[in-house]
């Protein structure tokens, strides 16, 4: 039986939905020296700002149950380096790019769109989980008004197709897709992560110079797939899930929810070949269940519905 993986997203040919989550697979250099990574359905870039950042102070990443806290602090070397020196690497992939902004403020995420705007990658993934230094550093995408203002003055700074990545680290995330969609962005992405601290009973101190970090890995996939479910049935555009996945299983459950595709986080960290594996295991699942498209699975699980 013919297999189609594939799927399309804002008119964008993706041969099969997973993509690796920004900030855990680099550029993909690393990677390309493992496995043969051409065979993602598409890869994101680290988060970028308009000047280079050194991050965090270390410690900056801790192991938790089940998951993992970063407080990284979006390392990278600036959005002129990348350009120069990173892009065409991720050009030469023959898969579509997806370039992770991230600012403090609105000027910043204008100034990432116009820069990447002539460039070829496929789309920018608008990063809002950022603290707005102007609003009390308050993360952005907490606020609805403030992605409005964000994702309406990136409209019109690029053509390209806009993801907007949304904060797990509120009541209604909904109502931020929706804000995001009304504003003009062109698919939401979620779940990044979500804010946690753990503390050394011996040093007394948190595992984080930063104090708190934010929280990935397996422990926060139900967390996503409700909040992806929620926001499927909320907005006409479409969704990409993230979130704790660590399998071909996991990766189906997304798309169940209402996902178009999935992006692979911290399980890129524990094991290099994750995606591989993942879309592998996708194709042998359709094949041992008899489905030949995988599009017949976006959004198919029901409620129960109660007597």
């Amino acid at each position: 039986m013919g297999l189609d993986t594939s799927v399309q997203i804002n008119g964008i040919h993706f041969k099969n939905p997973v993509l690796p989550a920004s900030g855990t697979f680099g550029f993909g250099r690393e990677m390309a020296d493992i496995w043969d990574i051409r065979a993602l359905g598409g890869i994101v870039s680290k988060g970028l700002t308009p000047l280079p950042r050194e991050g965090n102070a270390s410690p900056r990443v801790a192991e938790s149950a089940s998951g993992l806290l970063n407080s990284v602090g979006l390392q990278n070397p600036g959005i002129e380096a990348f350009i120069r020196h990173e892009l065409p690497f991720m050009l030469s992939l023959g898969i579509p790019v997806v370039a992770n902004a991230a600012g403090h403020c609105v000027e910043d995420y204008v100034i990432l769109c116009q820069k990447l705007d002539p460039t070829g990658i496929s789309a920018i993934e608008l990063n809002l989980s950022c603290p707005n230094v102007r609003s009390g550093c308050m993360s952005i995408g907490t606020d609805p008004e403030q992605v409005r203002e964000v994702v309406r003055a990136a409209r019109a700074a690029t053509a390209k197709p806009l993801w907007v990545k949304l904060t797990p680290n509120v009541t209604h995330v909904d109502e931020i897709a929706v804000a995001a969609q009304d504003a003009g962005a062109d698919a939401v992405c979620l779940i990044n992560t979500l804010l946690g601290m753990q503390i050394d009973i011996r040093t007394r101190r948190p595992l984080l110079a930063n104090n708190t970090g934010g929280l990935s890995g397996p422990a926060v996939k139900p967390i996503a797939v409700r909040m992806v479910y929620e926001v499927a049935h909320a907005v006409r555009i479409p969704v990409i899930g993230i979130g704790g996945i660590q399998s071909a299983e996991d990766a189906i459950e997304f798309l169940m929810a209402g996902a178009t595709a999935v992006q692979v986080g911290s399980a890129n960290l524990i094991k290099p070949t994750a995606c591989k594996d993942i879309i592998e295991n996708i194709e042998k699942y359709l094949q041992e269940n008899e489905i030949s498209e995988i599009r017949d699975l976006i959004g198919v699980a029901r409620r129960w519905e109660q007597a």
